[in-house]
C-alpha cells in the first residue's frame, strides 16, 4: 500500500509539472526570447508599407514596372519562406511581393487584436491602395487563403486573378449546421493564460519548430536546418507569443463565419482562379481543392504529386514552374 501511495504521489507531481510548470516555463522563456523590436530586427531586404490599420512588412523582387503578384503565407510562416518563388517570378518579369500577415513575421500587430479573415483581407486591399496598384494577382497559401479570398470579394476590380495553394478556406456545405470545435477546446481558447501557454509551448517555441514543419510536409527531410532557421527567425520579435495567442481563436474557433466560408461567395468570383495542391496534403486534403475549382466560374486545378501541404518548399522547382505557367495568361 505504501508503495502504491508513493507511486500515486509521483504521478500527481508529474501531472502538476506537465500541466502547470512546463507551460509557465515556456511563457517565461518566450518573454526572455522576444526582445527585438520588429522595425529594427526586420531584414534589410524588405520595407514597411501602410496596409489599412497596420504597417506591413513586405519583401520584393523583379521589375517595379512588371505586373504585381502578391504572396500570402500560411500559419507560422512569413515572407522569407517565399524566397524561391520571389526569385522565380522575378526571373520571368513579374514584380513579386511577399507580405507578412500579422501576427506573423515583422508586420505591426493590430492594436485592437482584430484578426478576422475579413479584416485581414481589408489589410491586403489597403496594401494595394497604398502601392497605387490598380490590379494585382493574389496568391494565398494555407491560412492565408481565407484573407486572400476576402480581399478578392471586397475589391474584385483590384484582383486580376487568384492562386490558392493548399488553402485552408473552411468552406461549409450550404444549409449545414455550423461546425464548432469541442466545448473543451472553446473553453481553453477563451482563457487568455491557457491559450498563451499553449502557444508558448508549441507554436512560438523554437524547440518545436522542426516538428511542426514536419507535420505539414510529406517528407520530414524537407525540414532542413536552414529551413527551420528561416521559420524561427521572427520568433525573437517582442510580443509574438501574445499576438499569436490573440489570433489563435480566429483559426480554430472564429466567433462568426466569414464570406470566404460560403460556397455562394465563390460563385461570385469573376476572375480566373487557379488551385495548386499537393496530392499528399493531410491538412487540407486534395478533395478540398477539387471542390474549390468546382465552385468558381473560371477554376483550374494543378496537382503536384509527392508533396504535402507546403509545395513551394517541398518541391520548389515544380511549384514555381506551375505557378509561372498559370500566371502567363494573366499578364
Amino acid at each position: 500500500m505504501r508503495r502504491l501511495v508513493r507511486w500515486l504521489l509521483r504521478l500527481v507531481v508529474l501531472v502538476v509539472i506537465v500541466t502547470l510548470v512546463v507551460p509557465a516555463a515556456c511563457v517565461a522563456l518566450a518573454a526572455r526570447r522576444e526582445r527585438d523590436h520588429a522595425a529594427v530586427a526586420a531584414p534589410k531586404t524588405g520595407r514597411f508599407v501602410t496596409a489599412g490599420d497596420v504597417q506591413m512588412f513586405v519583401q520584393e523582387a523583379g521589375p517595379l514596372n512588371g505586373p504585381l503578384v502578391v504572396l500570402m503565407h500560411g500559419t507560422g510562416a512569413w515572407s522569407e519562406t517565399w524566397r524561391a518563388t520571389l526569385d522565380a517570378l522575378a526571373a520571368n518579369g513579374w514584380r513579386a511581393m511577399a507580405i507578412d500577415l500579422p501576427p506573423f513575421g515583422y508586420s505591426e500587430r493590430p492594436r485592437d487584436g482584430r484578426y478576422a479573415k475579413a479584416e485581414q483581407g481589408a489589410r491586403i486591399v489597403g496594401l494595394l491602395e497604398t502601392l497605387g496598384v490598380s490590379a494585382a494577382i493574389l496568391v494565398g497559401h494555407s491560412f492565408g487563403g481565407g484573407p486572400t479570398v476576402e480581399a478578392a470579394l471586397q475589391a474584385p476590380a483590384r484582383v486580376r486573378g487568384l492562386v490558392l495553394v493548399d488553402a485552408a478556406l473552411g468552406i461549409v456545405d450550404e444549409g449545414a449546421p455550423e461546425a464548432k470545435p469541442p466545448a473543451l477546446v472553446r473553453t481553453a481558447l477563451g482563457v487568455a493564460p491557457v491559450r498563451t501557454s499553449l502557444v508558448a509551448a508549441f507554436l512560438t517555441n523554437p524547440w518545436f519548430t522542426r516538428r511542426l514543419l514536419q507535420g505539414f510536409v510529406a517528407d520530414p527531410a524537407v525540414a532542413t536546418d536552414a529551413r527551420v532557421a528561416v521559420y524561427q527567425r521572427p520568433l525573437s520579435v517582442w510580443g509574438t507569443t501574445a499576438a499569436v495567442a490573440t489570433w489563435l481563436p480566429e483559426l480554430v474557433a472564429p466567433p462568426a463565419p466569414s464570406r470566404s466560408e460560403s460556397p455562394a461567395a465563390y460563385r461570385e468570383l469573376g476572375m480566373p482562379v487557379v488551385a495548386i495542391w499537393g496530392d499528399r496534403d493531410t491538412v487540407t486534403p486534395l478533395a478540398q481543392g477539387e471542390r474549390l475549382v468546382a465552385l468558381v466560374p473560371h477554376g483550374k486545378l494543378e496537382v503536384i504529386t509527392g508533396v504535402g501541404h507546403i509545395p513551394q518548399i517541398e518541391n520548389p522547382d515544380e511549384f514555381n514552374a506551375r505557378l509561372v505557367r498559370a500566371l502567363a495568361p494573366l499578364r
